[in-house]
């Protein structure tokens, strides 16, 4: 077997986020001096590069801002999925993540719909996806 594209490298720092997302919980980051939460995961705070910064969970809920249809990719094991959504969505908490839309027609997608996270195996991680809110 090739390879896995869709798995992340769990280093110390990102560690707490995915043994939490082990247990079905969004982790996002949230900088003590300027107050903005950021996501991906980083040690220092991206808007005022401040150090203070810490987890938080996230409630779980975003809107779609945009999305691409995925109909050809090589990389094991996506290849075996398409087509699939990929997009960007917009956090409750504000940072936005790029991220998979999974339960939903192509169709049926809208800038602005509102979407709830989940949870996907992958490989021996938890991985955060959306679909929309019932």
């Amino acid at each position: 077997m090739g390879a896995r594209f869709d798995v992340p490298e769990i280093d110390a720092f990102t560690r707490t986020y995915w043994e939490a997302a082990a247990r079905g919980e969004l982790l996002v980051r949230r900088c003590g001096g300027c107050g903005r939460a950021h996501h991906y995961p980083r040690e220092f705070c991206p808007y005022c590069w401040g150090e203070d910064v810490s987890w938080e969970p996230a409630g779980g809920r975003a809107t779609l801002y945009t999305w691409s249809v995925v109909h050809r990719n090589d990389l094991p094991p996506f290849a075996e999925r398409t087509p699939y959504v990929a997009a960007v969505v917009d956090l409750a908490e504000g940072p936005r993540m790029m991220t998979e839309v999974v339960e939903c027609e192509a169709e049926a997608l809208r800038a602005g719909m509102e979407l709830e996270v989940m949870f996907r195996e992958a490989g021996e991680v938890m991985v955060p996806v959306f679909r929309p809110q019932p």
